[in-house]
């Protein structure tokens, strides 16, 4: 299984799943209070709905970007800063539905001619603070890639729920029902 293989179908199945949560929320809360979710945090030194929003899609696009070996495009960084001062303005769920869209639509682009990156390439991972990672491909994708897009869209998930939005562990799997066997399912209790 190549890096791309391993990457870019768990990006598609994350980001399509959170956009079927914030779905769920503006169905099951309505419009109005739907969209004051992004606004909504965990705590409060951490970052509101529409901030985990965007760090999912900028974890994506970032790594697809990554594993092309191109420089990140001025797009990205604008992605990064909504995200950042998300608490400054009051965002939509359409903002939020179009950012992700964005993000699927520019993974699933890139991807399409993406070459398979070797393992071993060396990247180089700077974070704003100063700090920067060595690490090959493969440990770029096993041990930053795919845990940050996992922590913004689990940060998503569970503001979600504490904000009343009925989700459950199904919803956050919702892709491993491709793989059901037939007749296993449990009937409803």
């Amino acid at each position: 299984m190549t890096l791309k293989d391993t990457l870019v179908p768990t990006y598609m199945q994350m980001l399509k799943a959170l956009s079927v949560w914030i779905d769920k929320a503006e169905t099951q809360l309505g419009a109005d209070k739907a969209a004051d979710l992004m606004s909504a945090r965990l705590a409060p030194d951490m970052f509101p709905l529409f901030t985990q929003i965007c760090f999912s899609c900028v974890q994506a696009q970032e790594g697809v970007f990554r594993l092309r070996q191109e420089p990140f495009p001025e797009s990205l960084a604008t992605l990064l800063n909504e995200g950042r001062g998300a608490g400054e303005q009051r965002w939509s769920i359409a903002d939020a539905q179009a950012r992700i869209a964005g993000t699927l639509a520019l993974v699933e682009k890139a991807s399409a001619d993406m070459a398979d990156l070797p393992p071993e390439t060396p990247v180089a991972h700077s974070l704003p603070n100063g700090m920067v990672f060595d690490l090959s491909a493969a440990q770029y994708v096993r041990d930053w890639a795919i845990p940050q897009l996992f922590f913004h869209v689990m940060a998503a998930y569970a503001i979600l729920r504490a904000q009343g939005v009925k989700l459950g562990k199904g919803d956050y799997v919702a892709h491993m029902f491709a793989y059901l066997r037939p007749g296993t399912m449990p009937a409803p209790a």
